[in-house]
């Protein structure tokens, strides 16, 4: 029936348009986050949601969580880590008789905790925020003054990062293709919210 042809195709989504799915969950994870922020963390209502901020927080996830991370860990992956498809395809029995894939998963999982969320996530979450949240119209302020907040919260931030993101980094790469992004934009709505929480609202500017 149709109706059966239609559900199955928007099941059948987002292994087809592994891409475009995942996009469009990190640009609704990344927005639902902010709102939780404002409302839950900021305590406002509804009616006071800063929607500009939120839809700057959208194009946060669209263009680095959703395009960003893709070209990373899935185009750029897979040329730096051959097995990365044969692996991603295999059940997890055979995962485990195919050492060539666990050390290519294993490098995964320490590139990303020891490279892309120290070295160019974190920069570019404060830089972000910097831009939402500061006064200046300059770039170059945004990211000196992102990157001076993240060195002061660099060793909480660094110890929760490795927490959370080692133990599902060692779940998420081992998962098919399709389902690793959306997966890994689930864990980062509870992130993004979690850092939201330590860190409260934006900071005002300090007196000179």
């Amino acid at each position: 029936s149709s109706g059966s042809r239609s559900g199955g195709s928007i099941l059948s989504f987002p292994k087809d348009h592994p891409f475009a799915f995942q996009l469009m969950v990190a640009t609704g994870k990344t927005s639902g986050a902010d709102l939780v922020t404002q409302m839950v963390a900021e305590g406002k209502s509804l009616d006071e949601v800063d929607w500009k901020r939120n839809g700057i927080f959208v194009v946060f996830g669209f263009a680095y969580l959703g395009g960003f991370q893709w070209w990373l860990m899935v185009t750029k992956y897979r040329q730096w880590f051959p097995t990365m498809d044969k692996f991603a395809k295999m059940s997890f029995a055979e995962k485990l008789k195919y050492p060539a894939g666990i050390l290519d998963a294993m490098k995964m999982v320490v590139f990303d905790v020891v490279v892309h969320l120290p070295m160019i996530y974190f920069p570019t979450y404060y830089t972000v925020k910097e831009f939402v949240g500061g006064t200046s119209w300059n770039p170059i302020d945004w990211a000196q003054d992102g990157v001076t907040k993240y060195t002061k919260n660099m060793k909480e931030d660094l110890t929760a990062m490795i927490k959370l993101w080692g133990p599902s980094d060692c779940i998420q790469f081992v998962l098919p293709l399709h389902i690793r992004m959306p997966f890994r934009h689930l864990v980062s709505f509870f992130w993004t919210s979690y850092v939201s929480f330590t860190r409260g609202a934006i900071e005002p500017e300090e007196q000179k």
